[in-house]
């Protein structure tokens, strides 16, 4: 019986590349081109904090599978709206950081939070919730603050600090110094130090109250004796 010749396995062609582009000579469709893919803005929104490990990244967005995860944050490297480095020792550890493009995406990102704060009237059973996800909601009622410093806020759902001051003018006053625009748990040496229910900063963030007003009526409770306290009392 003759020996059979063992034929070459064929390699499966090549996936050509999609191209996930509109192909739109438009500056919406070219923004959209590198930030409309879903998770990419809640990326964004989470690196607004800082430089993160991908294990928190998946911590603090609840659905995301790794792979999605994995691709996006490919995919906002390439786009030049986030890089990856590593920690000097002794930690091993990777984080990925905003780029100054991606940090261009606050006001977009504050803009839809405040657009958004409306359909927060009621919290459904399968909804995750990070303290965190409240400080883009926040910034509006804190905008005209202009005392600088480091405000930590205090929720029942946890904690986080905000860098505030500088004028009304600014979505987040300060944000260029710090390199960050909120960060996780509370602040090393807070400036002041504010507590509220998180229902009391979905209303502040759509307009139903003033921080003064929910400052005057105990609903906002302010800690603190420095020159950025006393503003938030209104003193």
């Amino acid at each position: 019986m003759s020996r059979l010749r063992r034929m070459p396995r064929q390699q499966p062609a090549a996936r050509p590349v999609r191209r996930r582009s509109y192909d739109q000579f438009d500056a919406t469709a070219r923004a959209l081109d590198s930030v409309g893919d879903r998770w990419t803005l809640l990326i964004v929104r989470e690196l607004l904090g800082g430089p993160r490990r991908y294990t928190d990244l998946h911590a603090d967005l609840p659905g995301v599978s790794t792979d999605v995860l994995a691709s996006r944050l490919k995919d906002m490297e390439q786009s030049g709206l986030a890089l990856r480095r590593k920690l000097p020792p002794p930690s091993a550890a990777s984080v990925y950081e905003l780029t100054e493009r991606g940090h261009g995406l606050l006001p977009v990102l504050a803009a839809l939070a405040q657009w958004g704060a409306p359909a927060l009237a009621e919290r459904r059973p399968t909804d995750a919730v990070r303290a965190h996800w409240f400080a883009l909601p926040l910034l509006g009622a804190l905008t005209g603050l202009t005392r600088e410093g480091v405000l930590e806020v205090r929720l029942d759902e946890g904690e986080f600090h905000l860098h505030v001051g500088g004028g009304a003018g600014a979505v987040l006053p300060g944000a260029e110094a710090y390199g960050a625009v909120y960060g996780y748990g509370p602040a090393d040496r807070p400036d002041a130090r504010i507590v509220l229910r998180a229902e009391v900063c979905l209303e502040l963030a759509r307009g139903g109250a003033t921080l003064a007003e929910a400052v005057k009526d105990g609903r906002v409770e302010v800690l603190g004796e420095g020159p950025l306290a006393a503003e938030l009392r209104g003193e």
